[in-house]
């Protein structure tokens, strides 16, 4: 029986027009490298990223719906020093928020610039 492997991206909406603050935002924040999405997909409003050596991808598309996400949709970055992190974040002006505790993954929220939620954790062992 086949069985699934890993997630290979997720996909959080942007408004039409902002590739650019999207490119400033994940890349510029976050420190995501931008890759070029695929030639069949060149005519959409589209800025992809990678996001760790497994091949993991966050696609940033255009909403055309205007609809708000959802507030528990989220994707989640596993970062290596999270007190480092959040504190570069917030010297960007980022507002960071605090999450429920789990034990062995410290975390904390922020919102891009679209407003989409994202984690920001710290694996540091098994959790209970």
């Amino acid at each position: 029986m086949a069985s699934v492997l890993r997630i290979q991206h997720v996909s959080v909406p942007m408004p039409p027009g902002g590739e650019e603050e999207a490119r400033r935002f994940y890349s510029g924040a976050l420190g995501l490298q931008e890759k070029t999405p695929p030639v069949a997909l060149a005519d959409l409003d589209i800025v992809w990223f990678h996001a760790g050596a497994d091949g993991l991808e966050v696609h940033v598309f255009t909403d055309r719906t205007g609809q708000s996400p959802v507030q528990a949709q989220h994707l989640c970055l596993q970062v290596d020093a999270l007190d480092d992190f959040r504190a570069a974040l917030e010297s960007r002006g980022i507002a960071t928020e605090d999450a429920v505790a789990i034990h062995n993954r410290p975390r904390f929220f922020i919102r891009d610039p679209f407003g989409n939620q994202i984690e920001i954790t710290q694996v540091l062992g098994a959790y209970l």
